[in-house]
C-alpha cells in the first residue's frame, strides 16, 4: 500500500487502516480475564479505549485527578456498556506521592495488573510547578508515568500476562 494510501482509508498490512476505530481493531477479543489501567481516560482517546476494554469485558480502572471527575466518566461509560465492570481511584500524575499512593491502593485491592494504558498527558501550559516543586509537564508527562510504571511493575512483576504500551496523546 505505501504511505499514500494510509490518509484515503486504504487498509495496511494489519487490516486496519486510517478509518479503522477501536471497536474494530478489539471485535472477537475476549478480555474478561484482563485488568487493566487506562490514564487519561476522563477524556478523548482515553475514554474511547477504556470504553472499548469495557466492551470487551476487561476490569477497567480509571485514574483520575479527582474522583468526581472520575465518576462522571464511569456513569457515562456505564450508561454506553451497562455490564462494565469500571472502577475509579484517584492519582494526579503531577503528584508523586499521588502516584504511590495510587500505586499501593491498587495492589491493596486487585490481584494482578495485566494492561497498563499510559494515555495521560498535559501539554501546551503556562509555566507552573507540581506540588513537589518540577516544571509540571515534565513532572506530569514524564515522571509521573514513569513513577507509575515502576510502582506498578514492583507490585505486579509476579503476573506473567502484563503488557505496557505507553501512548502519549500529547
Amino acid at each position: 500500500m505505501g504511505i499514500w494510501g494510509w490518509p484515503w482509508g486504504r487498509r495496511g498490512l494489519s487490516g486496519f487502516g486510517s478509518a479503522s476505530t477501536a471497536e474494530d481493531i478489539a471485535a472477537g477479543i475476549d478480555a474478561s480475564h484482563l485488568t487493566a489501567i487506562v490514564t487519561g481516560a476522563t477524556n478523548g482517546i482515553g475514554k474511547e479505549t477504556a470504553r472499548v476494554l469495557a466492551l470487551r469485558g476487561a476490569n477497567v480502572i480509571i485514574p483520575a485527578r479527582t474522583l468526581e471527575s472520575g465518576m462522571k466518566v464511569k456513569e457515562s461509560l456505564a450508561e454506553e456498556v451497562p455490564s462494565s465492570k469500571l472502577h475509579v481511584m484517584e492519582m494526579d500524575l503531577s503528584s508523586l506521592d499521588s502516584v504511590r499512593s495510587f500505586a499501593g491502593s491498587f495492589n491493596s485491592s486487585h490481584k494482578h495488573l495485566n494492561v497498563l494504558i499510559n494515555n495521560a498527558g498535559i501539554m501546551a501550559c503556562p509555566f507552573q510547578l507540581s506540588k513537589d516543586g518540577i516544571e509540571l509537564q515534565f513532572a506530569t508527562n514524564h515522571l509521573g508515568m514513569y513513577c507509575a510504571v515502576t510502582f506498578l511493575y514492583v507490585i505486579n512483576k509476579s503476573c506473567t500476562s502484563s503488557s505496557l504500551v505507553s501512548r502519549p496523546s500529547w
